[in-house]
């Protein structure tokens, strides 16, 4: 039986294989409210055999907002449109759903990536003030953020436990922080962007003690019968900056705090990092890392997974307890059905396509070119 088909646990939620659709930015949505393209999208997701699926960053507040296409989870209309997203969802799929609450920090207030390789907007297109853990742009000719008061950072702890609240209301099973990528808690964890003097810069103990705060806040109020984790870098690729050690100590005080799992990236806090080529599962190693060093929590490996057999190594090696997928699910939306043939394990075809599965469709072999 192939470890990636098995079921796996995570807090109170029992997921059916160890395959994750990632949380993937869509930039399409209206005042943060979803619209049809979420729909299609997130259809497609839910019938590509991953277990779970969860939501693009999703902001806490306007200016959290990475672009203004952005999903948001701050206000009545988006709690409701994405409680009735859900609930159409679940009437095709059996996979959980999950999303993934985040502020974009200094790497806000931009275009989407589309328009100009998501170049920051001028004031004539709306541009709004970002803020940071201190007064350093992300790159050259990007807004310079205003750095967060008590008051700053308070109001954005709350309102992450504000919209965790409601992704709660609105039937969501898992919930993911986003502090990986440069987003605003990914700022305050490295010291290429925090430079801060106060309680909040400094030591790497100080650094995690404001993503420290909102994750205990959140875990104040999301349920113990959902499962709770934090998606965060292994590497800002960058010296100085997060190092898998780093994320090791992060995970550890989450496994404190009662979460129940990590997805490990990395990369996007500093504009000029060099990544030495993306290679299949170069971010593999750093999920491994984290998993050494703290074994009492669930580990997500993500980054070019593209192939079954290596998905199902990662696991069965013990790299990582569950991978998630990204453009190779974009690429080929029913990635989980053409690894449950490869790797001999039932396939979750909806009954409406199984006439066109290999044992019932002449012409499969002749579409697929015989899978290996």
């Amino acid at each position: 039986m192939s470890l990636l088909f098995t079921p796996i646990t995570l807090g109170g939620l029992t997921l059916s294989n160890r395959m994750s659709v990632a949380p993937m930015c869509q930039y399409s949505a209206r005042d943060g409210v979803p619209q049809p393209w979420h729909s299609q999208h997130l259809g497609t997701m839910g019938l590509s055999g991953c277990g779970l699926v969860t939501l693009e960053a999703t902001a806490v507040e306007p200016i959290g907002r990475i672009t203004p296409g952005d999903l948001g989870l701050w206000d009545d209309t988006q709690e409701q449109v994405l409680t009735e997203l859900l609930e159409d969802l679940r009437t095709y799929s059996d996979a959980a759903f999950g999303i993934q609450l985040s502020h974009a920090g200094r790497k806000a207030s931009c275009n989407a990536p589309w328009v100009d390789r998501g170049r920051p907007l001028t004031p004539e297109e709306g541009a709004w003030e970002t803020c940071g853990p201190s007064a350093i742009p992300f790159d050259e000719g990007w807004h310079t953020p205003s750095v967060l008061d008590q008051a700053g950072m308070a109001r954005i702890r709350d309102g992450f436990v504000q919209s965790a609240r409601r992704a709660d209301r609105a039937g969501f099973e898992l919930l993911e922080l986003h502090g990986a990528h440069g987003y605003l808690l990914s700022e305050f964890l490295s010291a290429l962007a925090n430079t801060r003097e106060d309680a909040y810069g400094g030591s790497l103990a100080n650094r995690m003690r404001f993503p420290l705060e909102i994750a205990a806040a959140v875990r104040e109020v999301w349920p113990r019968s959902k499962a709770l984790g934090v998606r965060l870098n292994g590497s800002d690729w960058v010296e100085g900056g997060v190092v898998p050690e780093d994320a090791a100590a992060f995970s550890r005080e989450l496994r404190e705090l009662g979460f129940d799992f990590v997805h490990v990236s990395s990369g996007g806090l500093a504009a000029h990092a060099k990544i030495p080529g993306a290679q299949p599962g170069y971010q593999v190693p750093f999920a491994q890392a984290v998993r050494a060093a703290v074994p009492d929590i669930a580990v997500i490996a993500v980054g070019m997974i593209t192939e079954p057999r290596q998905a199902e190594e990662i696991v069965s090696s013990g790299q990582a307890d569950m991978i998630a997928l990204a453009r190779a699910v974009l690429d080929d939306p029913r990635w989980g059905w053409r690894a449950a043939e490869q790797l001999g394990a039932p396939s979750h075809i909806p009954v409406q396509y199984e006439r066109a599965g290999k044992k019932t469709w002449a012409g499969y072999t002749y579409a697929h070119h015989e899978l290996s």
